[in-house]
């Protein structure tokens, strides 16, 4: 048998962390998302005064319903109480359908009503406008950036608190 050479073969070890972001940066791209958010909200021309709260709701609503408000309460990592005075204003609105539960009449089971669907699809054609208007305005290699960017930006979605 044959000696294989020290680290032929063997598990490569983990990258290094990166080092911690300095506090501008850090500051910036929490300002740039912040302020595309709020130009993206502005551009959809939401009449009816949605909160960011509620319209995340609704889209887990549509997503995932129906279902009981304790499962998209749990959706939406929020206390029950605070997504009841959430949910109330968009059944009021006829933006969702707020039924019993047949399993347990103690329960309420939350849909999305044909008017809130319309009110995502707008919404988020609005929104994608925007960003589709800007994003043709950036030169070739600003938007191969761009493009590059997006894993990391997912990335930054789904890593865990710590």
């Amino acid at each position: 048998m044959t000696a294989r050479p020290a680290g032929h073969g063997a598990p490569s070890a983990p990258p290094p962390p990166a080092a911690m972001p300095s506090s501008p940066d850090v500051a910036r791209l929490r300002l740039l998302i912040a302020r595309l958010y709020r130009q993206m909200a502005q551009a959809s021309g939401d009449d009816l005064n949605l909160t960011f709260a509620q319209l995340s709701a609704l889209a887990r609503i549509e997503e995932h319903g129906p279902l009981r408000l304790g499962e998209l309460a749990a959706h939406e990592q929020v206390a029950a109480p605070s997504l009841t005075r959430t949910v109330g204003p968009l059944a009021a609105a006829g933006l969702i359908r707020k039924e019993p539960d047949p399993s347990d009449g103690r329960s309420w089971l939350v849909s999305i009503a044909p008017a809130g669907a319309d009110v995502l699809i707008r919404i988020r054609r609005e929104r994608s406008e925007l960003l589709a208007r800007r994003m043709s305005r950036l030169t070739p290699e600003q938007s191969r950036t761009l493009r590059a960017a997006l894993p990391v930006l997912e990335r930054l979605l789904t890593e865990p608190e710590d």
